[in-house]
């Protein structure tokens, strides 16, 4: 159980999005849009840790009226909303960059090049789009990746030829490549499609946590997250208070130091929030 003093603490609540805040449907519930502004009030201030690009979290920063930088690409940027300031990027080496392309090129894989605020891709690239899962992301096609290269948060390719992948993965991790964190995986919802993720090593939503809460002068103690999915690991390895809402996965329940009883379609999240909600009143 929480106590009263461990909630009376909280000053920054950290949302996961897709499994946690939000609904199936991509929708927050009703009850937490009621409890955010009554909080906020009360001094807490909130913000996301997702996967999603900076650009596909404003919709829902806009909709809580959050003052509070967000944490995007699983920590690979933190922004400050709505300004648009950068607290903290990840930026991949120029030559990682380079080399991934090359890759790509010779082994005949769609790839595009990852932002804050879109995903470029080229014409030969065109099928990226339909190809890669990236919720509410802006795709934007350009000649060529010669002005992209410098800002890249996250190198994504895809192809049907699972060894292809592999091959490509291994190419794109230590020795060949130091200081990038590559994995591969094959698609939930495109049949026989794989993807490759590259990002600077290092990045994590556990790191962009804390490097959100030295900007803001905050402790541990005075921080909870929230989430319910196996990238919400590096969250729930922190000293923050930490908060699974019920239809998480078995690693996040086991970590959570509570777990509300209901799911991300039924506004799990309220549930918590009026536990601090109660708890500063």
């Amino acid at each position: 159980m929480l106590s009263k003093e461990q909630l009376k603490r909280i000053k920054l609540i950290v949302f996961d999005l897709d499994g946690t805040l939000l609904t199936d449907d991509k929708e927050i519930g009703e009850k937490t849009l009621e409890l955010v502004p009554q909080l906020e009030e009360l001094g807490v201030r909130f913000s996301f840790a997702s996967g999603r690009l900076h650009s596909a979290l404003v919709k829902f920063a806009e909709k809580l009226k959050i003052k509070t930088p967000l944490i995007s690409l699983d920590g690979s940027l933190i922004k400050s909303y709505p300004k648009g300031e950068i607290i903290f990027h990840s930026y991949i080496p120029l030559k990682h960059v380079i080399k991934a392309l090359d890759l790509a090129d010779r082994y005949l894989l769609k790839v595009a090049l990852c932002h804050g605020d879109a995903i470029f891709y080229t014409e030969e690239n065109a099928l990226i789009p339909e190809m890669i899962e990236k919720y509410g992301a802006k795709f934007e096609q350009v000649e060529n990746y010669n002005d992209y290269l410098n800002s890249t948060l996250e190198i994504v390719m895809a192809g049907d030829y699972r060894d292809t992948i592999k091959y490509v993965t291994q190419k794109l991790i230590f020795p060949h490549t130091f200081g990038l964190s590559t994995n591969y995986y094959k698609s939930h919802s495109h049949h026989g499609i794989y993807y490759i993720e590259s990002r600077k090593m290092g990045a994590s939503k556990g790191m962009g946590l804390k490097k959100l809460m030295k900007y803001l002068g905050l402790g541990y103690s005075e921080t909870a997250v929230m989430g319910d999915w196996y990238n919400d690991r590096s969250l729930f390895d922190t000293k923050a208070l930490k908060v699974a809402v019920a239809n998480a996965v078995p690693e996040i329940l086991r970590l959570a130091d509570f777990v509300t009883l209901g799911t991300n379609n039924e506004d799990g999240a309220a549930e918590f929030l009026e536990l601090v909600l109660k708890s500063k009143k």
